[in-house]
């Protein structure tokens, strides 16, 4: 298990829904490479509305005929494990924004082991 607390920093793309790499959805294939490279977690959120380069609005109203809702996915590790990462966004992301920003991880944990080893400290069983 990734262990991450202290000072890191905060990766985020932000793309379209309906981006695509080699016919699946261009986020999917961000975190799957996110996780191949063994960086601490990512998540993808999805916008109701927005617009980016291309000055487009893109919004889920009921109206609207676009589709293309913005996407940002957000990881989060030491700068020398995102600046690792960098490069495989340069080969992925054709169009979008990519930001960096310095944070400061306060609690990092994932949930506890399946096998019996989960703290059960104030949880009563059945």
């Amino acid at each position: 298990m990734t262990r991450l607390t202290g000072r890191a920093l905060r990766l985020t793309v932000y793309i379209g829904e309906d981006d695509v790499w080699h016919h699946k959805p261009l986020y999917t294939e961000i975190v799957h490479r996110a996780h191949a490279a063994g960086l601490a977690g990512a998540s993808v959120f999805r916008g109701i509305e927005g617009f980016g380069a291309s000055s487009r609005i893109h919004t889920s109203r009921l109206l609207s005929l676009s589709e293309d809702l913005p996407v940002a996915v957000v990881v989060v590790d030491t700068e020398e494990r995102i600046r690792a990462f960098l490069p495989q966004l340069d080969e992925l992301v054709t169009e979008g924004l990519v930001t960096l920003d310095d944070c400061e991880v306060i609690r990092y944990a994932g949930r506890a082991e399946e096998s019996g080893t989960s703290d059960t400290k104030g949880k009563k069983s059945l």
